[in-house]
């Protein structure tokens, strides 16, 4: 007996032991009493954004097929293995716009994230090629039917695809060659704006209806020519396909850009918007009803015909501004998670800031949350007191979970409670961020 008792406190003493090292609890200090708030909201005051002022508009795009030579993992939902077959090519999209002093590039990949590491080495690509850009912005499709292969370190082995070079390389040249094409085929354009609500094929993912960002935002550039394209967002998730699908797709949108380029545009790149906590209203979850959501997302954009903006001033302002975190919070319960060391070493970096382009009254925020659209009316309000258009995506090469309401940091929601990695607080943090971007946009 006495044998047993020694096991059984040696083996509680051990768990206690590992308990201390890996987990401890979550600070919930209020967040703007918390240093890097008031490190990164000076920051933004303080930046100088690069200001050019041209005479005319010159755009150019162009894409690259990056589908690996061999299957490899699905990423999206759990792990599912390697893709049995290809529904869709993957793309690597990239649309530049200059005004002949400043030159911008927008990458846009039919892929869950845009990893830290693929960004490094994205933009090691670019550099190594000679290309001179003045900004890169990096966006995602969020497609949860997309390919894994460059995702490194132990959380992107268990739950992301794991990692292989060559997929990386060919992400790269892909990159590298479609940045080449868009920069070899610019021509003068005209930049317009218009914006179309489709309330009917988004939802809140958390709160039976909740509020939503209901618009589809559409950046127009048109060569003399006639020739056009669109940069497009939405804030549905592109979650469409069914988690149990086996084939290597880009779900709704790449069939709402495969429609528009059939149809109104050469060139469609879709950008996810505001996607934290919004959900695509579907009617099922086959590639057949995949491809009836993107259609009837398309018609709703064929059949508005209201005012178009035309964007008449040549000023490019870009900025590229870091935002300070606290230690990560990656949860286990309501109010215990791990440690910092443990977190960093499963996830890696995880490196966060918000690039800035303005074109005109367009003002672009990408950001490394994953932002919820909850947030965009205000947003939107603040901007157009401003006289700014505003257009705002995710995934731009940094990755630091779900950004939401606070109110939702302690409801049981694995996206919320998972993935809100630098909670709680951070949903009043980024907003105050975006509302002062927005405010230096319109000084």
């Amino acid at each position: 007996m006495r044998k047993i008792v020694r096991v059984l406190a040696w083996i509680s003493a051990v768990l206690l032991l590992l308990s201390l090292a890996t987990l401890t609890w979550v600070d919930r200090s209020p967040i703007l009493e918390q240093t890097h708030v008031q490190q990164t909201l000076a920051r933004i005051k303080a930046t100088s954004w690069k200001s050019t002022t041209g005479e005319f508009w010159i755009a150019g795009w162009a894409k690259a097929n990056v589908t690996p030579s061999h299957p490899v993992p699905l990423v999206g939902y759990s792990p599912r293995g390697n893709y049995e077959f290809v529904q869709d090519s993957s793309f690597v999209k990239v649309l530049t716009l200059s005004n002949g002093a400043s030159q911008v590039a927008w990458l846009n990949f039919e892929l869950l994230i845009v990893h830290p590491y693929l960004a490094q080495q994205v933009r090691q690509g670019i550099q190594e090629a000679g290309l001179n850009l003045d900004q890169v912005v990096f966006t995602a499709t969020h497609t949860h039917a997309g390919m894994g292969g460059y995702m490194p370190g132990p959380l992107g082995e268990i739950a992301f695809g794991g990692f292989e070079e060559e997929v990386v390389r060919g992400l790269v040249q892909g990159s590298v060659q479609a940045l080449q094409a868009a920069l070899v085929a610019q021509d003068t354009v005209t930049v317009s704006y218009r914006q179309t609500a489709a309330p009917a094929y988004v939802s809140n993912r958390f709160v039976k209806g909740g509020p939503i960002d209901p618009f589809l935002r559409q950046v127009i550039f048109e060569k003399k020519g006639g020739k056009k394209a669109v940069f497009l967002t939405y804030a549905a998730h592109a979650t469409a396909l069914s988690s149990k699908f086996m084939g290597l797709s880009g779900d709704y949108p790449k069939a709402l850009t495969k429609g528009l380029e059939g149809e109104d545009y050469d060139f469609a790149l879709y950008a996810s918007g505001t996607v934290g906590s919004h959900r695509p209203n579907t009617e099922g979850n086959t590639p057949e009803k995949v491809n009836s959501y993107a259609l009837a997302i398309q018609q709703v954009l064929q059949a508005d015909s209201s005012f178009r903006y035309v964007e008449t001033l040549q000023q490019l302002r870009i900025a590229d501004v870091e935002v300070s975190l606290g230690d990560p919070q990656l949860r286990v319960s309501k109010d215990i998670g791990l440690r910092p060391w443990l977190f960093r070493y499963l996830v890696g970096d995880t490196p966060a800031y918000f690039n800035v382009t303005q074109v005109g009254s367009l003002l672009f925020i990408s950001s490394s949350g994953e932002l919820s659209g909850v947030f965009y009316e205000e947003w939107e309000k603040l901007a157009k007191a401003k006289g700014l258009h505003l257009v705002v995506t995710v995934f731009n090469g940094g990755y630091i979970g779900y950004i939401t309401p606070d109110e939702l940091y302690d409801e049981d929601f694995h996206e919320v409670r998972e993935t809100n990695w630098f909670g709680p607080g951070n949903g009043t943090y980024f907003d105050l961020m975006m509302q002062e971007l927005i405010k230096k946009a319109g000084q």
